[in-house]
């Protein structure tokens, strides 16, 4: 196969190019229109046509085999009861003696008869069945509805053959043994005595009403044919008797458990659904089979499809003819743009572009008069700007300046502090010095800090320091744990995060408990985040305090208190994103605690 290089490619693009744009938009529309719409649906239309019509056959075969299934579940149902019979019936010592009794005269074998019931009281019992014969070979015995004696012709009869001399349960289309005599589907097996060396054959007729009345519900023909071909039970009672070959069903019966066939019955495309029934110790069995043709399935869908179809055409005939009037109107418009911009072109900045209407082209018309009117209106605007961003850049440089100054006046605090702490260490006062000495480096460590981050470690330094400080004033009363796990220590944060959150604790919470208050601060890493958590067994917060609080953090204004929560929550928010922040949980007389969560080594959701 020939392979085409990147110039050759280029050449056949490049000539595809020419040759549409030297196509006026009218036709360019109408063209696609029919390459890319209309050929594409008419042929999806025809696929859809026969996809459904596939569609209705899978489903109209999915249906027959689950009715096939729930007729042969029905039927097997049915053909235990025969076989429960023949299985009491076997083992029936009152019909072995009445069997092989040798009668003297016919008034002992007529009370013979007229003493052994079973067989009426099981007929009377079980409606499955309608008539009970055995076939013996006593002499004897003459012949009623129940005992018939073996003769030449019984005994060449294809049923007789099959379990006469063998074991096992066969299933025959046989004439009835009742007083009607018609042929009915019968159970046949051999009994052999067990206390006699002798041997019969047992038949028990099946109701032919209660067969017919399991098919007749059938939405399709179904019907129960034995393995002879012989037509037993059908949803149209006409068809027993009959055999499959007569009805056009010709197939091999020894096909698989179940089968779907793709056929012709009666030179008509059909399905056939097939489903084998051997119950156990029968040596023989039957066919459930269910037909239906394929026409009596597709024709609805077809004939819907089919004016679907013609549907579609006649609205792509219509629209077809709508898409000729719209490209007129959108050349006509775009040709009075196209003169419109030429005399801009040209320099001419006073045109107007006058275009009705609220489509695209009537807003580029629009747009184009606001770009014509706006030129000068930017140029003022960005004059304006840089003039703005020239006086911000003089305020930062400003404040800058001051922050500066400012920086100079604490100087003379923190040498105050120092001396008062010397002071104190010359005279003894270890725990005031100590204490000053903490007090300077607090506030030195609060205005250090600018804008920038800081790490946990030199976070906790500034809040054990308050910590210190705060155990001097409430002596007893108050008690700290710091709880840091090492791999937390290092993590970088925001500066002043953690201590006005201890602060807040000692303040709202500790303050008015005597003895025992306890702070604790808690830092661990889970999920490559830190987790931080202040905690106090202060008064606590009520539930409707705390929601108060809760709603306050996220007011763009609030008064007291409140401020310090809000201002960490809100800076949280803004620097990781909106999923972080303050998250408060207390409880009255219980205490208080305070959790964030911060994403470690990512920046700033900002």
């Amino acid at each position: 196969m020939m392979k085409m290089n990147g110039d050759e490619v280029n050449t056949m693009w490049g000539f595809f190019l020419r040759k549409t744009n030297n196509i006026q938009i009218k036709n360019k529309l109408i063209y696609s229109y029919i390459i890319v719409v209309m050929i594409p649906v008419i042929i999806i239309g025809a696929i859809v046509i026969g996809y459904f019509r596939q569609m209705a056959l899978d489903s109209a075969i999915a249906q027959m085999s689950n009715n096939v299934d729930k007729v042969r579940n029905q039927m097997a149902n049915i053909l235990k009861v025969p076989i429960d019979i023949s299985n009491k019936l076997y083992l029936d010592g009152d019909l072995q003696l009445i069997v092989n009794t040798r009668y003297k005269s016919n008034i002992e074998l007529f009370h013979a008869y007229q003493g052994y019931k079973e067989f009426e009281k099981l007929r009377a019992l079980y409606t499955e069945i309608t008539g009970i014969r055995f076939y013996h070979n006593n002499e004897t015995m003459s012949d009623n509805l129940d005992f018939t004696r073996i003769n030449q012709p019984i005994s060449k009869t294809q049923w007789y053959k099959t379990v006469g001399n063998s074991n096992g349960i066969g299933w025959f289309y046989l004439e009835g043994i009742d007083a009607s005599s018609e042929k009915r589907l019968s159970l046949v097996r051999r009994i052999r005595f067990s206390e006699y060396p002798t041997q019969g054959v047992l038949v028990i007729s099946l109701n032919q009403t209660l067969l017919n009345s399991i098919l007749s519900n059938e939405p399709y023909e179904t019907m129960i044919a034995d393995d002879s071909g012989f037509i037993v039970a059908a949803k149209n009672p006409e068809l027993v008797g009959k055999t499959l070959t007569e009805l056009d069903l010709n197939f091999d019966m020894k096909l698989a458990a179940k089968n779907i066939l793709d056929t012709n019955v009666n030179g008509v495309p059909s399905h056939v659904v097939i489903s084998k029934l051997t119950l156990e110790s029968s040596r023989n069995g039957l066919n459930i089979v269910s037909v239906f043709t394929n026409e009596s399935i597709t024709k609805d869908s077809q004939k819907i499809g089919w004016i679907g179809l013609m549907l579609i055409l006649l609205v792509l005939a219509l629209a077809l003819g709508l898409v000729y009037v719209v490209s007129r109107l959108i050349s006509s418009r775009l040709l009075h743009l196209s003169r419109q911009l030429n005399k801009v072109a040209r320099g001419d900045f006073s045109v107007s572009s006058a275009i009705d209407g609220n489509d695209e082209i009537a807003q580029l018309s629009r747009q184009f008069n606001y770009m014509v009117h706006s030129i000068n209106d930017l140029m003022n605007k960005v004059y304006e700007t840089n003039e703005k961003n020239n006086k911000l850049e003089i305020a930062q440089k400003e404040i800058k300046l001051k922050m500066m100054a400012s920086q100079i006046n604490p100087h003379f605090l923190f040498n105050a502090l120092e001396s008062i702490r010397m002071k104190a260490h010359i005279k003894g006062e270890k725990e005031i010095s100590y204490i000053v000495r903490l007090l300077g480096k607090l506030m030195r460590k609060n205005l250090e800090v600018g804008s920038g981050r800081t790490t946990l470690r030199e976070e906790m330094e500034m809040v054990r320091s308050y910590l210190e400080i705060q155990k001097f004033r409430y002596e007893d009363r108050l008690n700290f744990e710091l709880m840091m796990e090492p791999d937390s220590m290092n993590v970088s944060i925001l500066p002043l995060i953690v201590q006005p959150l201890v602060e807040n604790g000692i303040i709202h919470g500790l303050e008015n408990k005597e003895v025992d208050g306890i702070l604790i601060v808690k830092s661990w890493v889970m999920n490559n985040e830190l987790n931080v958590e202040v905690a106090d067994n202060g008064s606590g917060i009520s539930p409707d305090h705390l929601q108060s609080i809760v709603a306050s953090l996220e007011v763009d204004e609030v008064e007291g208190a409140r401020i310090g929560l809000r201002n960490i929550h809100q800076r949280l928010k803004l620097y990781y994103g909106e999923q972080y922040g303050l998250n408060i949980t207390s409880e009255v007389e219980k205490g208080t605690t305070i959790h964030f969560r911060i994403p470690i080594g990512g920046d700033s959701h900002v």
